[in-house]
């Protein structure tokens, strides 16, 4: 009869803490915490962390010479980094023209992808072990670029959308952005010199 009792009461316990919202609360607390997301902002201190090192013309040419020599040796360098955007400036000089006197393609592809790679890399700051890799380039050259090129990579939405959606299924995916180059005249006009689009695959590592 005692042992009866117990067993009834200790059952209406287990039952009780299920359907009592502040056991549930209690319960359900860390795990809410873990499945907090981390901001695409610059709320995010690794996001701002990485645009101030940027921001930094030492810590860039250092960053440049370490893991992209070529780009840095072109004189490339990251002009604006935000979470929104990011601009690179590829200067007209022998260190990447053609013998026609132009800026040669491949220098043009070179800054065309930092664009959109370091925005890439901006966003996955704080979002755990994620990796990143150009699968395919297209491109197409609209005019001969003789000036100052600047390239320019907007599209944040889609990156931050590839990436909830990687950390939500753990499945590698696939996106594509586009870099559009465009040099200033001396009369102060610009045109498109040459856009670029490059599809990234980005992965969450275990």
């Amino acid at each position: 009869m005692i042992l009866t009792t117990l067993t009834i009461w200790f059952n209406l316990k287990v039952v009780s803490y299920h359907i009592n919202p502040i056991w549930f609360f209690v319960l359900m607390l860390p795990t809410a915490l873990s499945m907090s997301a981390v901001p695409f902002t610059t709320a995010n201190p690794a996001i701002t962390r990485l645009i101030k090192q940027m921001s930094n013309p030492i810590v860039q040419r250092a960053y440049l010479i370490a893991r992209l020599p070529s780009v840095w040796f072109m004189r490339a360098r990251i002009e604006r980094l935000s979470p929104k955007e990011a601009v690179v400036r590829l200067p007209f000089s022998w260190r990447s023209q053609n013998p026609f006197r132009s800026t040669y393609f491949g220098a043009q592809a070179a800054a065309a992808e930092l664009s959109t790679g370091i925005l890439v890399a901006l966003l996955i700051q704080g979002q755990g072990k994620i990796s990143m890799l150009v699968t395919h380039m297209e491109a197409d050259f609209h005019k001969k670029a003789t000036h100052t090129l600047r390239f320019t990579c907007d599209e944040a939405d889609a990156i931050i959308q590839a990436i909830q959606q990687a950390q939500k299924t753990g499945e590698g995916q696939t996106l594509t952005l586009h870099s559009k180059g465009i040099q200033t005249l001396p009369d102060g006009t610009q045109e498109v010199a040459s856009t670029f689009s490059f599809e990234w695959s980005i992965k969450v590592k275990s």
